[in-house]
């Protein structure tokens, strides 16, 4: 039976090739851009290119929509093989270096970026300078596959089905809090229903809904509606509106450590304050690990877990 002969390569193929399975896998020009670090007429060029040397297209464009035609899907799903094996060939190769190299993408929730990422990242980043880091903080869940992250940072309970998920820290207490300003104004507030008849920070969630504050006391618990004249979507400005008297916020006590010990806030229901699950960073099982994840974990998990 004869040899097939080996087709050869050359770099800027490689390059079309992985341009075009990052707009297959994002079905869009602008997030795969962003994803391989080009600009989208840079990466609009790599396709024309490549659809030109192949002689068919691959991709239906509209100004919406990006589509592959039979023939894109036919070369992505052999690609996606074909790729696969290279990063796990790389890794190999990786595990012979003493430090890990290239780029990693995390995408975490304010909390997280605040208390955690923010916390562990300089002396990554001091510890492996062959590795470069991007952080996208949004409290919005995101399909980190689908926008090309490398892991994700989320409370436990949040974290889908079907990836890796490692614990870091522990389990974590959530206040309601004001600034004695506006307590020392209002009327006392002894149980969570009480907070019905307060002007309270309201909370919009990631999923696009008004949070219910929840309270937890000798086994019973209680999620209230609050009400109020401020609705915000992160927890820094809430923060900076309570130390202003505005009214109640809902946070991690952890995010308040400095306000509470200078006074500047105080914690209303303390004997309420539910405990929750603790953060996790996850990423997908299925996938090569890139270089870095691993040792950025070990320093996440560095936080004491009790």
């Amino acid at each position: 039976m004869p040899v097939r002969p080996t087709a050869k390569l050359s770099r800027a193929d490689l390059a079309d090739l992985n341009s075009f399975l990052a707009v297959h896998r994002l079905r869009s020009f602008t997030q795969a851009a962003v994803d391989l670090g080009i600009s989208t007429s840079a990466l609009s060029h790599s396709i024309r290119n490549l659809e030109t040397r192949l002689g068919v297209r691959l991709l239906n464009r509209t100004s919406r929509t990006v589509s592959p035609t039979e023939a894109g899907s036919n070369l992505a799903s052999r690609l996606e093989i074909g790729f696969d094996e290279i990063a796990g060939a790389l890794e190999e190769v990786d595990r012979h270096r003493d430090r890990p190299m290239g780029r990693l993408r995390i995408n975490t929730l304010n909390d997280g970026a605040r208390l955690l990422v923010s916390r562990y990242l300089p002396k990554f980043l001091q510890n492996y300078p062959e590795v470069s880091v991007e952080v996208a903080v949004e409290d919005q869940m995101v399909d980190i596959v689908a926008a090309g992250f490398d892991a994700g940072v989320r409370f436990g309970g949040t974290v889908p089905e079907d990836f890796v998920a490692v614990r870091i820290g522990a389990p974590l207490k959530w206040v309601a809090a004001a600034a004695p300003k506006y307590l020392n104004r209002r009327t006392p507030i002894a149980v969570p229903e009480d907070l019905k008849a307060h002007n309270c920070i309201q909370i919009r969630t990631g999923q696009g809904v008004i949070y219910r504050w929840e309270f937890e006391k000798d086994g019973e618990r209680q999620a209230i509606d609050v009400p109020g004249q401020l609705c915000v979507n992160e927890t820094t400005l809430g923060v900076e509106m309570a130390k202003a008297g505005a009214g109640i916020t809902y946070c991690l006590e952890k995010r308040i450590t400095g306000e509470l010990e200078r006074g500047e806030l105080q914690v209303v229901l303390p004997e309420w304050a539910p405990i929750e699950p603790a953060f996790y960073i996850y990423y997908p099982g299925h996938r090569q690990t890139p270089p870095g994840l691993r040792e950025f974990i070990d320093m996440l998990r560095e936080e004491p877990l009790v």
